[in-house]
């Protein structure tokens, strides 16, 4: 049997410092916005040939520094580039090296042409869509946030002493705050040092680790809910043993979960890299926090209930 309740100064002093440590860094560099938030250009080809794979796509215009370039395939023969705003000499120079691929090297177009591909599109993408991506990502982060606090009240409701229901949903959604706020903490210091940005995709990855992170609270809480009625022990000695009974449960998940995203991670392809990167930090503070933060949390709200 782990104390893990017992010394829980320990892990909310380690979750406070991480919490401190991510605000100062958002405070001081911020979030890297991509051009899905900050706006950029849109460009869409069709290869008349065989269309190169989309890592050779992204090498070929690798040192034009056209920022946050993201390729997605369409159809068959058709690719589509998102990047920030550019020069109309350096969407040229994209055209050009793209249609190059595939020609032997030192060899270049002699004409004003294109021989290997054809311009469909070329368009800006302005800081509006930006605007309002941001606008309903953070109405969907509410929503969410709501929905998990009304289920939990009412999975909870007739669980009504030492602590009223709806605290079990409070202290979930305190532990998802402490989730996201580190998270974007950590993305703030990798997008000021190793310049990753963020874009839809890193929203979805957050509203995937809420649904991670409660997912192993709501293990715990309902195995105290469980063993409430039949414990001899206090509150917080039933609250330690209800999470020492789930804890190898919840890191035998996490373990194989994270075996699985960072494959991914590293043998994986750069589309979706940050996407994973993001779940693979969720889903490892997402474990701490529902093991060692939600329940001490529970537990300080029914001594401070008490007095």
């Amino acid at each position: 049997m782990i104390n893990i309740i017992q010394k829980r100064k320990i892990w909310l002093s380690f979750s406070g410092g991480l919490v401190i440590a991510s605000i100062i860094a958002l405070l001081a560099w911020g979030l890297n916005f991509g051009i899905d938030f900050t706006g950029g250009s849109l460009l869409e080809l069709r290869f008349l040939n065989e269309r190169p794979a989309v890592n050779y796509i992204q090498q070929s215009v690798a040192d034009l520094e056209l920022g946050s370039l993201i390729v997605q395939p369409v159809d068959e023969q058709n690719v589509v580039l998102r990047f920030q705003e550019t020069s109309e000499e350096k969407h040229q120079e994209v055209l050009r090296r793209l249609d190059n691929i595939g020609m032997e090297e030192g060899i270049e177009e002699e004409t004003t042409g294109f021989k290997n591909i054809e311009e469909l599109r070329f368009d800006a993408v302005g800081p509006t869509i930006g605007q309002e991506l941001k606008s309903k990502s953070l109405s969907a982060a509410i929503i969410v946030l709501l929905a998990i606090v009304l289920f939990i009240a009412w999975t909870f409701r007739k669980v009504s002493k030492p602590v009223e229901s709806w605290k079990y949903g409070v202290s979930a959604i305190i532990a998802l705050f402490h989730d996201l706020i580190i998270t974007f903490g950590i993305f703030a210091c990798l997008g000021q040092y190793l310049n990753v940005e963020l874009n839809t995709a890193f929203v979805a990855a957050m509203l995937m680790i809420l649904g991670y992170s409660v997912n192993d609270t709501i293990v715990v809480f309902d195995r105290v809910r469980e063993n409430l009625p039949k414990s001899e022990e206090d509150f917080e000695g039933t609250v330690n043993t209800s999470v020492n009974q789930t804890i190898k449960r919840s890191i035998n998940t996490s373990l194989t979960t994270l075996l699985v995203l960072l494959s991914i991670l590293f043998f994986g392809g750069d589309t979706i890299r940050d996407f994973v990167l993001a779940l693979s930090i969720g889903v490892l503070i997402g474990t701490y926090s529902s093991i060692f933060l939600a329940s001490p949390v529970l537990v300080l709200w029914e001594k401070f209930g008490r007095k």
